[in-house]
């Protein structure tokens, strides 16, 4: 079998691995500016007084998240952290091999036989969106390579991108580029 390199799509920022929404918190937060400001809206007298909106800015990659629609700082900038996550899972690439990739730590003790179940709204979410966009991206948008490599269906594969709506429309773009067929909704 001949060495075949992973498909690098212009359609992403690609970053060096460890991609950034599987990171712990701190080490993510040390590759981002966090700002503080007020913002106008329903909330009261606190909210417009008091710099309680959230922005956080991924420096390597440009992308940023905020948090406004609480009255806590705290409660913002966590909002912020959890959709910059999403963002970062959806938009970059780290280049994994395409036909030897092995399954991270993560992604081994989530599945559960050949089913891969978690809500979106889990914190693991994102961190697993990334491991299969990067092999799905890798494999030039081939679900079905990509989920034998994963250990999951591909039924499974689609519906954990599907759940993020820009996951979803980003690989549909990419697949009808190169000439396949989008996938199913």
């Amino acid at each position: 079998m001949t060495y075949r390199p992973p498909f690098v799509s212009d359609a992403f920022v690609m970053l060096p691995a460890p991609h950034p929404a599987t990171l712990e918190e701190t080490l993510l937060l040390k590759q981002c500016r966090v700002e503080f400001g007020r913002v106008s809206g329903p909330g009261g007298q606190h909210r417009n007084r008091v710099d309680t909106a959230s922005w956080i800015i991924h420096e390597p990659s440009g992308i940023e998240a905020q948090g406004t629609e609480r009255r806590s700082q705290a409660q913002n900038r966590h909002e912020a952290i959890k959709r910059l996550r999403r963002k970062l899972a959806v938009r970059c690439r780290t280049v994994t091999s395409r036909d030897h990739h092995q399954p991270s730590e993560l992604w081994r003790s989530r599945r559960q036989g050949d089913k891969m179940s978690v809500n979106p709204d889990h914190s693991d979410y994102p961190a697993l969106l990334a491991e299969a966009l990067d092999l799905v991206v890798a494999r030039r948008y081939d679900l079905a390579g990509a989920a034998g490599l994963l250990g999951i269906t591909m039924s499974q594969l689609s519906r954990l991108i599907r759940h993020e709506k820009s996951a979803f429309a980003a690989v549909n773009a990419g697949r009808e580029a190169i000439g396949l067929s989008k996938l199913r909704s």
